[in-house]
């Protein structure tokens, strides 16, 4: 979430300040390309790797500043929730056994990670969106305590003038709303930087658009989302909702997102990012002043440029440009911020092994990829490929339509192939990680293909809490042992170790495909769904699907007792016969607590809401089910 030593809750001289120096800054860029002092000499490559904590029962576990403090690396660092670290690599020259390093590099890291998380009975997780993660893990407590988190979940709400409203659609939809900018840390990234020289800044920038689409396509490894089957990579989609500072209460403004593809190509340099992003993006936070950056440049010493990469850290562009130093040497770097955590360290280095080839085979056999496509086709390209992953049909280069997959194999990997050769990449490198590429598009297993076939193949008795579990638990397993994802066997059901969590919380386990009615439905509705769908309780909502009411099959019968006799035969309505403001509980109600609800006040039922919204039942059926596996678990280790 970019630098750490800034300022919030900025009094208006102060930002005023901030302001003029961030112009300067970019004023200075703009002198340092006229003057040639940006390093065009070599070309680096560099990563940043997000992981996720969880427990034993693969479910998020907020220790990340225990962990950070025992494991005490400088290359370590927190992300925004208290269940992400993140690992910063150092730069490393591109060409010869580079790839191969930057593999090494990880694998070295991840194992120290894992062993300083054993001590706290934890685990490290390489995925994109942790299948386990569900809505309750976003509570504010488990943002990471720092000053720069709580004042960017600030800022972004004050833009906003109200909560987060994510929608998304895929297998399923997703519609929910929040209030914190923690959304955000459901997604996990491995983020890969290329150094650029400044002459062929605009080309190869304009290519890292352009192939956005076709390298995500092949990576895609985020397809749930609170249980949900969504889209391919959803971490897109998420992203883009997620730091949404666009103020809410104004739909017909035409605003830019923070996050976002880009609106157009770059004519001639970097600067043009920079004027766009100050020109439409309100500054979120100030860094102390430095020195005059002008005068660094008359002494030949590299300005550190603090208030444009300040500013810069609060714009989320899929492909966003990063000023830097290196050796006391300015440069500048494209930084590819769309590809997924995992799920092994060799998938990783294998996308960006894909990119990077792309990158120099593209800008190769292309002078000016503007001739040759359209922007909004790159565009529409990369939510595709979001959406669809290798089932996304592209429009590349030339106006040729043509399925990912097919487009992948002839086309991309060839040109991958010659890219990686002409940065001098070590041979058995190029046919090592491409190899892997090559494999996954042709067997079309992707990270997030694995999830969904292995969900689809457990039993739909277990409850869906169970299965994301088992599935999570196993693609843990798999990562460690370290072979590529398309080689992965599918994930069958198994109850994690530490199972009973599973029903620890009513969210984890409660009826989400809900029958409702109306409390002007006639009660025969009421009795025939019973019937038809075999339940006792059938929630009663408004016309604004707000709860106000539910009938048992106990107060249908009642009813019936009371009235049949009679010969009362006139229609009524379910307003009538149902129970008022019936007692409820919330996704975050413990069993324990839903226990005594149910027993002090003799209901057999708890509708469970979010705000006055229902989202899902628990019966005494289900708590019957979790008493008779217990008690069953508990037989069998005795025997």
């Amino acid at each position: 979430m970019g630098e750490h030593d800034i300022q919030m809750n900025i009094p208006p001289e102060e930002r005023r300040q901030f302001v003029q120096r961030l112009l300067t800054d970019v004023q200075a860029l703009e002198e340092m390309l006229r003057r040639g002092m940006i390093e065009s000499g070599f070309r680096r490559i560099g990563a940043e790797q997000e992981l996720i904590i969880v427990g034993p029962d693969c479910r998020p576990k907020s220790i990340n500043l225990e962990l950070l403090e025992r494991l005490n690396d400088p290359e370590l660092t927190t992300e925004l929730a208290r269940f992400n670290i993140e690992h910063n690599l150092a730069p490393l020259i591109l060409g010869g056994d580079c790839l191969r390093r930057m593999e090494s590099l990880i694998n070295e890291k991840l194992s120290l990670i894992r062993a300083g998380a054993a001590e706290f009975d934890a685990d490290v997780v390489l995925t994109g969106i942790l299948p386990t993660l569900e809505s309750a893990d976003l509570r504010p407590d488990n943002m990471t305590p720092l000053p720069r988190y709580a004042g960017l979940d600030d800022a972004l709400m004050a833009l906003r003038g109200g909560p987060f409203q994510f929608v998304i659609k895929g297998m399923d939809e997703l519609s929910v709303k929040m209030e914190t900018v923690l959304v955000e840390s459901c997604n996990t990234s491995f983020q890969v930087h290329f150094q650029v020289r400044p002459d062929r800044f605009a080309n190869l920038y304009n290519v890292a658009q352009a192939i956005s689409a076709p390298v995500l396509a092949a990576a895609v490894n985020s397809p749930l989302l609170f249980g949900r089957r969504l889209w391919k990579e959803t971490r897109i989609a998420v992203f883009h909702q997620s730091v949404d500072a666009r103020d809410q209460r104004d739909p017909h403004r035409e605003v830019a997102p923070r996050v976002s593809f880009g609106t157009r190509w770059v004519d001639e340099s970097a600067i043009e990012i920079y004027q766009e992003d100050i020109s439409r993006f309100r500054v979120l936070f100030v860094a102390e002043k430095e020195e005059d950056p002008f005068a660094c440049i008359e002494r030949g010493v590299a300005p550190k440029l603090k208030a444009l990469q300040t500013h810069n850290s609060t714009v989320y562009r899929w492909n966003r440009v990063c000023y830097g130093v290196t050796d006391d040497k300015p440069h500048l770097r494209i930084e590819n911020r769309y590809l997924p955590s995992g799920p092994t360290t060799i998938d990783e280095i294998a996308n960006a092994a894909f990119w990077f080839g792309l990158m120099a085979g593209v800008s190769e056999k292309y002078d000016d990829v503007r001739k040759v496509m359209d922007f909004d086709t790159a565009r529409t390209n990369f939510f595709g490929a979001a959406q669809q992953g290798l089932r996304a049909q592209f429009t590349w280069i030339g106006k040729k339509v043509a399925p990912a997959q097919r487009l992948i194999l002839d086309n991309l990997l060839p040109l991958a192939h010659e890219g990686l050769q002409y940065l001098k990449i070590d041979g058995r490198d190029i046919d090592r990680y491409l190899g892997v590429i090559e494999a996954r598009v042709a067997s079309k297993q992707t990270g997030a293909t694995w999830m969904l076939e292995s969900l689809a193949r457990m039993s739909p008795s277990a409850t869906r809490s169970d299965r994301l579990s088992a599935l999570t638990c196993r693609m843990a397993e798999l990562s460690r042992e370290g072979d590529p994802v398309h080689e992965w066997p599918l994930a069958k059901f198994q109850r994690a170790a530490d199972w009973t969590s599973t029903y620890a919380r009513l969210g984890q386990f409660m009826t989400t495909d809900l029958f409702t009615v109306n409390e002007e439905e006639v009660i025969d509705l009421v009795a025939n769904l019973m019937d038809w769908r075999r339940i006792r309780h059938v929630p009663v909502e408004d016309d604004e699907h707000r709860l106000v009411g539910l009938v048992s099959y106990r107060t249908l019968l009642r009813h019936m007792a009371r009235n049949l006799p009679r010969g009362i035969a006139e229609p009524v309505a379910v307003r009538d016969i149902m129970i008022p403001d019936p007692y409820t509980a919330t996704p975050d109600t413990t069993t324990l607590e839903a226990i005594t609800i149910m027993r002090e006040h003799s209901v057999a039922c708890l509708p469970i809401v979010e705000g006055d919204k229902l989202v899902g039942i628990v019966t005494e059926h289900d708590m019957l089910n979790i008493a008779a596996e217990l008690i069953e678990s508990s037989l069998k280790n005795k025997t």
